[in-house]
């Protein structure tokens, strides 16, 4: 019998190692121990980020714990096998980065969230080795650098969230591999616009969210393939051209579109039948509001303010009863406004602004038992304000200026006992005020200016304890002003072009709060002596006079000023005396001037063309700023100084607007001459930009929070001025910004009132590199 050949010993090897290959592989987990310290050295890395230290996580992540693992603060373990599954550190306030992050030692984590914190640095590659991943959640940190592309080996990924962070460069088209994700977040970040085009179809995204992700192309076409989409927000880049059909035809789920400020065109997307919230403003649309926009039965807000629609407000609005937001402002809707919106029950928010809409005020707006903000100025609407406005009783905010109304202002207003602002000016209303007005007990701030208003101002007004503003100028008021009437919280107080006679206001120091609103009646010392003389001696006799001389003589003594003398150049300012516009502004000239220590130079905050800025802080605890008008050492002034103050004096006391500086008064009295300003902490955008705070602080979202507000202000002064205000020097540090960087245009030394006959300009005036380049010679 042969003998059977043994094998070599290396053929065996080779066999071994071939069938051993052919066995399943055990996946390489570390024990609970080895995670334990990983977290440990991990945690080693964090810093406190606010006064609240991650002290709960130090206590329990701790070499003294390590056997205690799964009761460790933000870890959940996996029941069988005790390992980390789940680590959710958010809102902790921790400094770190992921850099020291072992990420082969969670290999089994299912959820890791980091949300609200301040992790940095770059995200690395190694997270996708976390491929059980289903959540991960890096949201609202300082996150840099590029999304690795790794991410997309995280296939169970079904919620990714980088939203708010610092993240740059393109965004990896194999995101659109992840074909189990249903949540995708990238908002809030400097991305680089990707190709489009090599993105697949993500059938199970249900939320998609690109707002202020500096992105700059046309409609991702990807996203129609999305079909499962309820959710999708474009808002704050610039996306351009029209919206592709197949959006409309595809995305038949979609609950909620935001396209808000991009500069999308074409016709307004309208055709998703089960749209709760369209969101559009901001944008180029153009043509009519589709008819069937009514067919959208689950709408319950609409904003398309700022575009170029046009053609009538569809009356297929009327059907949609759910709807609770209508913002329609800044087109160039005309025809009347439609009966039909009466029918919208839920109505909470109305605003028709800014269109070329005519004819009445339908009376079914009386329907709107919900409407909380009515605001229908700058039209062409006429007729008279129907009464049935007075069952819109929780009306908060109400504004019909600025058209074509007539007839009386109905007393059923009086009924909106929770009206906070009134704005009627600028109509043809006629007849008395009412005296209902007095039982809207809210108001904060009503204006009827600009009217052709008569009787006299009734006593019910004195109900209004909340009163801040009142422009009543520019009718034809007459009578004396009630002495019962007082207004403790009243700063701003209009009553100029009126009837009034002028013992209204003799010794009635607090109807004088405003140099234009009172110009007949309180006009110059001269006129002031002789009104005194004319009507105090003959009612209270000569010992009145006596007393009232001598407390002005007392006054004058406490008010000496640290400047010199004007010259005969500065005879127009002789007829000024201190002005205090606001009524919780109560001092003195010498309290001013001892505040900052006889214009010292520690308490200049900023010097301009036309004068120096000092920061006072008062006894009483008010801070003020305080300009001073540049003065030379010898007794001239220059001509042009004396026409920058007279321009901001006039400019300042005839316009009111959120975002312009708030002038408290200003004072001329024996050669010292100063305006006083509210003071903003934040100082001058030209800081916040170029400061060392400016980096962090001044983001897209800010800096876009800034332009909209120094807009708002340039269109209220070019728009709604009369006549129209040029500011003509808008540079960084004639914008000052409040705790909220809400903006306020300042510096109206240099502003222009332009007349509708003014054309020629004699000399220049502005900053060069911020005037308007027709303004500069060739």
């Amino acid at each position: 019998m042969k003998r059977v050949q043994k094998p070599p010993p290396f053929l065996l090897l080779l066999l071994h190692i071939f069938f051993s290959s052919l066995l399943p592989l055990k996946a390489a987990t570390s024990s609970p121990r080895t995670q334990a310290k990983a977290l440990i050295h991990w945690k080693s890395s964090f810093h406190n980020s606010s006064s609240l230290p991650p002290h709960v996580i130090s206590s329990s992540w701790s070499l003294t714990n390590l056997d205690n693992l799964c009761n460790w603060t933000g870890i959940v373990c996996d029941h069988n096998t005790k390992t980390v599954a789940q680590i959710d550190l958010s809102n902790f306030n921790i400094t770190a980065t992921l850099i020291q992050f072992n990420f082969t030692t969670f290999l089994n984590l299912t959820q890791f969230i980091l949300y609200n914190n301040y992790f940095r640095g770059p995200i690395p590659s190694a997270i996708g080795n976390l491929s059980k991943l289903t959540t991960l959640d890096l949201g609202y940190n300082n996150f840099g650098e590029e999304i690795p592309a790794e991410i997309a080996n995280l296939t169970e990924l079904g919620y990714l969230s980088f939203y708010g962070n610092y993240l740059r460069g393109t965004i990896p088209y194999q995101l659109s591999n992840l074909q189990k994700v249903q949540f995708l977040h990238l908002g809030g970040n400097y991305l680089e616009t990707a190709d489009w085009s090599v993105f697949s179809g993500m059938p199970s995204l249900t939320y998609l969210d690109f707002s202020w992700a500096s992105l700059d192309s046309e409609f991702p076409e990807f996203i129609s393939k999305c079909s499962n989409l309820t959710f999708l927000d474009l808002s704050q880049n610039a996306f351009t051209g029209q919206i592709p059909e197949l959006v409309f035809t595809n995305l038949g789920k979609l609950e909620y579109l935001n396209l808000t400020s991009n500069s999308f065109q074409g016709p307004l997307p309208s055709n998703f039948p089960k749209l709760k919230h369209l969101h559009s403003a901001e944008n180029n649309f153009s043509g009519p509001i589709p008819e069937d926009i009514g067919l959208i039965s689950g709408l319950q807000s609409i904003d398309l303010a700022w575009n170029f629609l046009e053609g009538k407000i569809p009356s297929s609005i009327g059907q949609l009863r759910e709807l609770q937001y209508l913002d329609l402002r800044n087109n160039f809707l005309n025809s009347s406004i439609p009966s039909e919106l009466g029918l919208c029950t839920n109505l909470t928010y109305l605003n028709l602004t800014s269109n070329h809409l005519e004819g009445k005020i339908p009376s079914s707006i009386g329907q709107l038992r919900e409407l909380q903000h009515l605001d229908l100025q700058m039209n062409s609407l006429d007729s008279s304000i129907p009464s049935e406005l007075g069952f819109c009783t929780n009306l908060t905010y109400l504004d019909l200026s600025s058209n074509h109304l007539e007839g009386k202002i109905p007393s059923s207003i009086g009924q909106l006992r929770e009206l906070q602002n009134l704005y009627l000016q600028m109509n043809s209303l006629n007849s008395s005020i009412p005296s209902e007005l007095g039982f809207c007990f809210s108001l904060t701030y009503l204006d009827l200016s600009r009217n052709q208003l008569s009787g006299s101002i009734p006593l019910t007004l004195s109900n209004l304890a909340h009163i801040q503003s009142l422009d009543l100028s520019n009718n034809n008021l007459n009578g004396s002003f009630p002495t019962e009437i007082a207004f403790p919280l009243l700063g701003n107080f209009y009553l100029s072009q009126n009837n009034f006679t002028y013992n209204t206001f003799v010794g009635n120091s607090d109807s004088c709060r405003d140099a234009r609103g009172l110009s007949r009646a309180c006009n110059s010392k001269k006129n002031n002596k002789k009104v005194i003389i004319g009507v105090l001696v003959p009612v209270c006799g000569i010992s009145v006079v006596a007393i009232t001389i001598a407390l002005i003589l007392m006054f004058h003594k406490k008010t000496k000023c640290a400047l010199k003398k004007i010259n005969s150049t500065a005879q127009n300012f002789e007829n000024f005396v201190s002005m205090i516009l606001q009524e919780e502004v109560k001092f003195t000239f010498g309290e001013v001037v001892k505040a900052i220590d006889d214009f010292h130079e520690k308490y200049c905050i900023g010097k301009g063309g036309f004068g120096r800025v000092y920061k006072a802080e008062l006894l009483s605890g008010q801070v003020v700023a305080v300009k001073r008008l540049n003065m030379s050492d010898s007794n001239d002034i220059p001509a042009i100084n004396l026409q920058s103050f007279e321009n901001e004096i006039r400019t300042l006391t005839n316009v009111r607007h959120k975002n312009i500086i708030r002038l408290y008064g200003f004072c001329s009295r024996r050669g010292c001459i100063f305006l006083l300003y509210e003071y903003l902490e934040r100082g001058s955008l030209g800081k916040a930009l170029y400061g060392v705070e400016g980096v962090t602080e001044l983001g897209w979202a800010t800096r876009v929070k800034v332009v909209k507000g120094l807009a708002h202000a340039l269109s209220y002064l070019h728009h709604d001025c009369s006549p129209p205000i040029v500011h003509r020097d808008v540079t960084v540090n004639n914008v000052l910004l409040e705790s909220d960087f809400e903006a306020r245009l300042s510096d109206f030394g240099t502003a222009r009132l332009i007349s509708a006959n003014s054309s020629n300009w004699t000399h220049i005036v502005g900053s060069f590199g911020y005037m308007a380049p027709g303004n500069i010679p060739i």
